[in-house]
């Protein structure tokens, strides 16, 4: 079998996963939130000795170890990690059209995210559910694309 209808596969069934046990997902979510923000810090000052990286960084790295380790309230925690997401992602795109070494066209992809991101933020603040349901059929979509090429 090929590689992308594999990765079709457990995509679909990975996003069935999240819309059939939506709380355990937020679990799992924050989880994968927490370490993403914790190699995003590293990187992000491993990419230039800037003021703004620096903080930045920072930044990422204590909420990433903050989302990672703090279990017990991620159904409340999990849209307020959009928001917080959605804003480092758009500070660090502002960083990045500053930079002189950055390319241009990736900071302003990295300002878009961070603004779904925040976008996500409301729609999971009022039910942490509704982000684990959008993470499960945005899967679904991905693992139908993989399986249809």
């Amino acid at each position: 079998m090929e590689p992308n209808k594999i990765s079709g596969i457990l995509s679909i069934i990975l996003g069935l996963i999240f819309i059939i046990f939506p709380i355990a997902s937020s679990s799992v979510v924050s989880v994968l939130i927490g370490i993403s923000l914790l190699f995003f810090g590293i990187a992000l000052i491993l990419a230039g000795f800037t003021a703004g990286n620096i903080i930045i960084g920072i930044l990422a790295i204590i909420f990433g170890i903050l989302f990672t380790v703090n279990l017990d309230a991620v159904s409340f925690l999990l849209g307020f990690q959009f928001y917080i997401i959605g804003i480092i992602l758009v500070l660090a795109g502002i960083v990045g059209l500053t930079d002189s070494q950055v390319s241009k066209l990736r900071s302003v992809l990295i300002i878009i995210l961070g603004i779904i991101a925040f976008a996500l933020g409301g729609f999971s603040i009022t039910n942490p559910v509704y982000a684990a349901i959008l993470i499960g059929v945005a899967l679904i979509v991905q693992g139908i694309g993989f399986f249809i090429d």
